[in-house]
């Protein structure tokens, strides 16, 4: 993980424009008509038709995707009663999280009350603004009093996410553990030290699922919450237990689960041990747990193990849970977060972690495929698949407890709105982050003299993904460093016109004479061309001395793609290469193909760029939803280039039966599938929405590239090299440090995929 320091921390959250989160809006303003319609006088008509219905609220503002996150500041994190104004950056983080995640806009409210009549007063006040409320932050007892009453006191969605989120993470965690270890909830004895709102939440909801309380044993830091004692409040007297228990270390002696909301290093090894066999430990005290992962698997083999960590297996984290409820309480306009609601949640959350995993979350966890067992009992935060199972099962038993207002006829049609309106995609350069953390790679930069290529190789190294060697002149790279001030720590440099002491130039020239003799090589010739940093840094990715290889701010494409060819060749059962960007953007995610290789592909160079483009897509979690362009559609133009795609879309049909792909079309009809449908129904993507593009040529790809990333349509990432037999990607002349760095994400992911398949 990378280091958070606190000057990284403060520099994240003040530089360009301060905070995290912004107003955008989402209409028409560029002209006097529109600001007629958004404000006077147009703005009295949508006034007028919500005074008259007030559901029309959801029709004609932003209040139907508009949660509040309000909090008093008086639980902060791990940092206490730090005031309201205080908690805001966690309160705007939390915002941020609503909107990456599930696509919720957030206004945070830092209210500074700490009089529980008070505050919800206030919060109900401000209510009619919000399609939904989350409290956050706020301290026990009073955070109970508060969401109670807000519950009964409103008709939109009030959740304490403190208190429910860990509860429902935790409960689908539990399920998941008690299948495998063949135990029923009902009858294992399940012992909880904390006593707070958080725990209090969970064990109400463990019972909800069947555990008895009779089975139950709750600690605080006094010990035992039993009916012996006098101390307790009316939350803790429900919890208290007639066992004849005083301390943790008695409690848990023959216990099948410890759920831990507490501190650190309260559970010890021997008390592991005296639990029953195959014991579930969920130690999610922050930021360390009540007991470590190296002493609790120290402790007993047979043990199953979670926290709230992010560098062990299984970890319980809210973010699983609150963007996805939210979501699908807001799309049923739901009166409130009831208990089906939540089971509904668990338990989507526990099936999901059954299903097969896609490549894009594999990828991120060390390359062994990950699958339902004790290290794997809940999906992972990255899992794309949350937003429509959970927000699914949520609506779905909104409606059927009867707390929706608005009814959902199709499930399919509901989950693809949810894709297109939350952006999923706008995740793929995080998630391609996230995997390339959890395997690092050696990447060769071939500019290292470039400033842009030296910024990204150091930002890269900064965050963590991999582990850079700069191809150039030492001396020039460590002046340009010092001109920059870029710390060079962790970075290797490699003057490879300096390297015939360890004779890589040699054994490189070598290799790849051998490879070529047939072909007239010969070992001068190669020897010559390991002067050159597109032959040497290839090399090295082909020897195994480095796992990827980045490269472009120099040298012409056409250059780089014949050295390509020769050094890497082209992956078996294929003619040629391609390469695809990825747009991702407010209107979904699309791919653009080939955008950069094949500058007058034939029918079956096409037909290839078409097949590995379908890889990329399916790589990154996706259904592939293909269109083939041209200027006409569907054989109106029988010659040239429309008849050429014609022919590739009638082998792909029969090659790939199943595959939702379809062509030629001209690039409107495409993109606006009622008029494809209205004038072509017949086609495979009837109804669907496409979400992939393949150009019949480069020049018609390079142009409609260039030209939407000019337009700054949204973030444009590649090109990402597709059908080499080895991680080889390209930038542009014109390429950013941000540009640089994305592709480098790629690179490592493509390395990490490419050791999956083939090994080192």
């Amino acid at each position: 993980m990378a280091t958070i320091t606190k000057e990284k921390a403060l520099l994240y959250h003040a530089e360009g424009k301060p905070g995290k989160i912004e107003v955008i809006p989402t209409k028409p303003y560029s002209t006097q008509a529109d600001l007629s319609l958004a404000y006077s006088p147009g703005v009295a008509e949508p006034c007028l038709e919500i005074e008259k219905n007030v559901s029309a609220a959801y029709d004609y503002t932003a209040k139907g995707n508009l949660v509040a996150v309000i909090s008093n500041g008086t639980a902060v994190l791990g940092l206490g009663d730090i005031g309201a104004l205080a908690g805001k950056p966690v309160m705007e983080g939390k915002g941020l999280l609503f909107k990456i995640f599930a696509g919720i806009d957030v206004f945070d409210i830092e209210v500074n009350e700490k009089n529980p009549e008070k505050f919800i007063e206030a919060v109900k006040a401000i209510a009619p603004t919000f399609g939904g409320i989350n409290l956050e932050d706020i301290k026990a007892p009073e955070c109970f009093v508060i969401e109670r009453r807000l519950k009964e006191e409103l008709d939109i969605p009030v959740m304490h996410d403190d208190q429910h989120g860990t509860a429902i993470i935790s409960s689908a965690g539990i399920l998941n553990a008690l299948e495998l270890v063949e135990k029923k909830i009902e009858e294992v004895k399940i012992v909880v030290n904390g006593a707070g709102a958080s725990a209090s939440s969970c064990t109400r909801l463990y019972m909800a699922l069947g555990a008895r309380k009779e089975n139950i044993v709750m600690c605080d830091s006094k010990g035992v919450i039993s009916v012996r004692r006098t101390d307790l409040n009316e939350d803790k007297k429900f919890f208290a237990t007639e066992r004849n228990v005083n301390t943790l270390e008695e409690a848990i002696a023959g216990a099948d689960v410890f759920l831990g909301l507490s501190v650190a290093d309260v559970l010890t090894e021997r008390m592991v041990q005296s639990m029953n066999a195959n014991p579930i430990v969920f130690a999610l005290a922050n930021p360390n747990p009540e007991i470590s992962y190296e002493k609790a698997k120290a402790s007993r083999t047979d043990l199953i193990y979670a926290t709230g960590r992010s560098d062990y297996p299984n970890q319980i984290n809210n973010v699983l849970g609150f963007p996805y409820i939210f979501r699908g309480a807001l799309d049923v306009r739901a009166t409130t977060i009831n208990e089906e609601m939540k089971l509904a949640a668990v338990k989507a959350i526990a099936g999901l972690a059954k299903e097969p995993v896609p490549d894009v979350v594999n990828a991120a966890y060390g390359l062994s495929t990950l699958s339902f067992g004790r290290e794997y009992l809940i999906p992972k935060p990255m899992d794309p698949r949350l937003l429509t199972s959970v927000s699914s099962a949520v609506a779905k038993a909104a409606i059927e407890s009867g707390v929706a207002r608005k009814n959902i006829d199709n499930w399919e049609t509901y989950k693809n709105q949810l894709r297109d309106l939350m952006g999923y995609d706008n995740k793929l350069l995080r998630d391609c982050t996230d995997m390339a953390k959890k395997s690092p790679k050696r990447v060769v930069f071939a500019e290292g003299t470039h400033p842009n290529m030296l910024k990204a190789a150091a930002q890269a190294r900064d965050e963590g993904f991999c582990h850079p060697i700069l191809l150039g002149n030492d001396e020039r790279i460590l002046k340009l460093a010092a001109e920059l001030k870029i710390d060079l720590e962790g970075i290797e440099i490699v003057n490879l016109r300096h390297d015939d002491e360890t004779g890589r130039r040699a054994q490189y020239a070598a290799i790849l004479s051998k490879k070529h003799e047939r072909e007239g090589a010969t070992f001068d010739e190669s020897l010559d061309k390991m002067v050159e940093r597109n032959y040497f840094g290839m090399m090295m990715v082909e020897t195994g001395d480095a796992d990827a290889f980045i490269t472009g701010v120099y040298t012409k494409y056409s250059n780089t793609i014949k050295v390509a060819r020769e050094v890497i060749g082209i992956r078996d059962g294929y003619d040629t290469f391609a390469a695809v960007h990825i747009l991702t953007g407010k209107k979904g995610t699309y791919f653009l193909s080939d955008t950069l290789i094949n500058r007058h592909p034939t029918s079956d160079v096409l037909f290839d760029v078409a097949k590995l483009t379908v890889e990329v897509v399916r790589f990154f979690a996706q259904e592939p939803v293909v269109a083939m362009l041209s200027y006409s559609n569907f054989g109106a133009d029988k010659e040239g280039n429309p008849a050429s795609v014609h022919g590739v879309v009638e082998k792909m049909h029969r090659e790939y039966p199943d595959l939702a792909i379809d062509g030629e079309m001209q690039v409107n009809f495409a993109l606006d599938k009622n008029l494809r449908d209205l004038k072509y129904p017949f086609t495979r993507l009837r109804g669907r929405d496409v979400n992939t593009l393949v150009f019949p040529n480069l020049t018609s790809a390079n142009i409609a590239q260039k030209l939407l990333q000019e337009m700054g349509v949204g973030e444009m990432v590649g090109p990402i090299q597709v059908g080499l037999k080895k991680p080889i990607h390209f930038t542009d002349i014109e390429s950013s440090v941000r540009d640089i760095v994305n592709i480098t994400r790629v690179a490592v992911v493509d390395a990490i995929v490419h050791e999956k398949l083939y090994g080192k």
